[in-house]
């Protein structure tokens, strides 16, 4: 069945009201007919059975069957700030976060970051790195669209994640795998998770001091070193067991 999302303004009463991009995917390339079913996430927590019932010039218009609480959701916000990768890994880190159950997802340019965006691609990155979410999120059927936010630098990303109850930065030369199982057992449903990964090059050690004195815990994720796209799909995956209800 597929799968899209609305803006909660576009629910009314008992009809939802689909406009943009989606129309003519649904429309044209998914050639849906009246009559066909198809699930709705309004980013606020509800998610809908509907039917289509019409097709309005650019609109869609869809009749409400079922309405209820999603619980697909992690009952805690997990926010990836993830240092840029080289090529198109971005693009990977993102599709399997946003399916791990990450709530936004943030590229930090870090000093050893091989990759340098100036402004303008940087729009166009974050742009496509947008659509990837939305795409990940409807195979995923999340309730929420996560978003990929603006490229920042790593004083922004800690700055950000002030005020996230955990904050957890694996390092490979971090020891003491104890502390890492302890630190994740003791994570209670509804804390805001900050989870930093550095880029190929790793973290600068004044990039390390800093998360430091902001109160991030440098922890091990085991005794092999693991590719920047690994580090974080490994860490969402024991954080999305731990949490999962």
């Amino acid at each position: 069945m597929q799968h899209f999302f609305v803006s909660p303004e576009q629910v009314r009463e008992e009809k939802i009201y689909v406009e943009g991009s989606d129309v003519n995917h649904m429309k044209n390339v998914l050639r849906m007919k009246t009559g066909e079913e198809l699930t709705i996430g309004d980013g606020d927590g509800w998610l809908y059975l509907c039917v289509v019932e019409s097709y309005e010039e650019d609109m869609a218009v869809l009749k409400i069957l079922e309405k209820k609480k999603d619980e697909s959701e992690l009952p805690s916000k997990i926010y990836l700030f993830q240092g840029l990768p080289k090529a198109d890994k971005m693009e990977l880190v993102i599709q399997k976060a946003v399916e791990l159950g990450a709530f936004e997802v943030i590229p930090v340019a870090m000093k050893r970051s091989v990759v340098k965006l100036d402004a303008k691609k940087a729009e166009s990155k974050v742009k496509r790195w947008n659509a990837i979410a939305e795409s990940a999120a409807k195979q995923s059927k999340r309730s929420i669209l996560p978003q990929v936010s603006d490229v920042v630098t790593f004083a922004q990303a800690v700055k950000m994640a002030e005020n996230c109850q955990i904050k957890l930065l694996p390092y490979e030369c971090a020891d003491g795998m104890e502390k890492t199982k302890r630190l994740i057992e003791n994570i209670t449903p509804g804390q805001d998770i900050a989870v930093f990964i550095g880029p190929e090059g790793g973290f600068d050690l004044d990039e390390l001091e800093l998360a430091k004195e902001a109160g991030c815990e440098i922890i091990t994720l085991g005794k092999r070193i693991l590719r920047t796209e690994t580090a974080g799909m490994m860490l969402l995956s024991v954080l999305m067991y731990h949490l999962e209800q």
